[in-house]
């Protein structure tokens, strides 16, 4: 399988675009040694958001590393953020500017064409179809697009990134009655720092798939892997951290949950 997907039954679908690690070997031979450290992988997600099960949501999980294609990315190529240095559908090197193939091996044109049909299609398919099937049900749905980053990557941002980073595509992607039943919740902890639609405001799928309107409504949720593991390699999870971090992501979600059935 491309993916890994478990169907819920509460109007509630948790996209994990980033946590894929799978590289296709005739690509990663052709890759430099930074790039299958695989360091810019949303790690331990799954075993972060694992109460999702018991909330029955809806839970689709990449299988293939963002450097064999990145799925929160448009398909034509486009800059999400102009005038600022993103990575792009087919990355060329590391948040930390490490190239990722071996001179003369990067993809061309075709190529890219080639991995999207086989590799960002189907994740791309799969949750638009959960996204109907939730809506026909409940007559509204909640996509939550599930993130995390180092704390500190200068080529991106100054300083360190506040812990929790909420994008809703400058309000466009969601309700504002969701988003403010989000926050209200997020700010009633004095831990955590947050922002929201700060440098991120959501990436592809959130602004592709958002459509209010529509009554489809998503929220990308960006954090610190500073707050439940090892930021540098080997990237070990930090259970001891990420129970102190469980609770306060499970009251979020339930918030956006308890909106839809309000």
């Amino acid at each position: 399988m491309d993916f890994q997907f478990s169907q819920g039954r509460v109007p509630l679908l948790v996209s994990m675009p980033h946590v894929g690690t799978d590289i296709p070997d005739e690509i990663a031979a052709r890759m430099t040694p930074a790039a299958l450290k695989k360091a810019d992988t949303d790690w331990h997600l799954r075993e972060l958001y694992g109460f999702l099960e018991a909330m029955q949501a809806s839970v689709l999980a990449a299988r293939w590393s963002r450097y064999t294609i990145d799925l929160n990315r448009p398909q034509e190529d486009t800059n999400l953020y102009p005038g600022q240095d993103t990575t792009g559908l087919l990355p060329l090197d590391t948040f930390h500017r490490e190239a990722l193939y071996l001179p003369g091996q990067a993809p061309d044109a075709a190529e890219a064409a080639r991995r999207l049909q086989r590799y960002w299609l189907p994740y791309h398919q799969q949750l638009h179809s959960e996204l109907a099937r939730l809506l026909r049900e409940h007559g509204a749905v909640v996509l939550w697009d599930a993130h995390s980053i180092a704390s500190h990557v200068p080529r991106f941002f100054d300083g360190k990134l506040p812990d929790l980073n909420f994008g809703t595509a400058d309000g466009a992607s969601c309700d504002p009655g969701l988003a403010d039943a989000v926050m209200a919740m997020a700010r009633a902890q004095d831990r955590l720092t947050l922002a929201l639609n700060g440098r991120f405001k959501g990436g592809h799928i959130t602004r592709r798939y958002g459509q209010p309107k529509q009554h489809v409504h998503a929220i990308q949720l960006e954090m610190c892997q500073c707050l439940y593991m090892n930021e540098e390699a080997p990237f070990a999870y930090r259970p001891d951290l990420a129970a102190q971090l469980q609770p306060l992501l499970q009251q979020l979600l339930s918030a956006a949950v308890a909106w839809v059935h309000r």
